[in-house]
């Protein structure tokens, strides 16, 4: 039986994608959850800041997970992301908030900011809740 943190350990496990990129998810609780980026030299794009990709994939995983808090398996839709601020200093720190529930359709606001607190962009990500309930997920 898979709870939330159950999916916080697994999403953070080695091997999977978000610490093969330095993601962790730090906090998955009520209908939020938050994470953060360590940028490191291979987080940044030619102009010596963080990748566009890396931010998206920071925000599509912790949004995905905040999505996990209605007790069923999520898939991405979609998303979109709005680049405000170059991505710089150590970390880049993400808060998913639930924009709309719905039965099958959950949409996710997601708002990432630098060491400073400066919005370095925000996006909205679109989920479909499957059937398989987190309790009877393979993980």
């Amino acid at each position: 039986m898979a709870s939330f943190s159950d999916i916080q350990r697994v999403v953070n496990g080695e091997g999977h994608f978000a610490p093969y990129n330095h993601i962790t998810v730090t906090r998955i609780e009520g209908r939020e959850a938050d994470g953060t980026l360590e940028i490191r030299p291979e987080s940044l794009n030619p102009m010596g800041i963080v990748h566009g990709g890396a931010l998206v994939a920071l925000a599509d995983t912790v949004a995905g997970c905040a999505a996990f808090t209605c007790g069923r398996v999520c898939v991405t839709l979609d998303c979109s992301m709005q680049y405000l601020a170059p991505g710089t200093g150590s970390q880049i720190h993400c808060l998913a908030t639930p924009k709309k529930l719905g039965k099958t359709i959950l949409v996710y606001d997601a708002v990432l900011t630098n060491d400073q607190g400066q919005t370095v962009a925000t996006g909205t990500y679109t989920f479909f809740a499957k059937e398989t309930r987190i309790e009877d997920a393979p993980f």
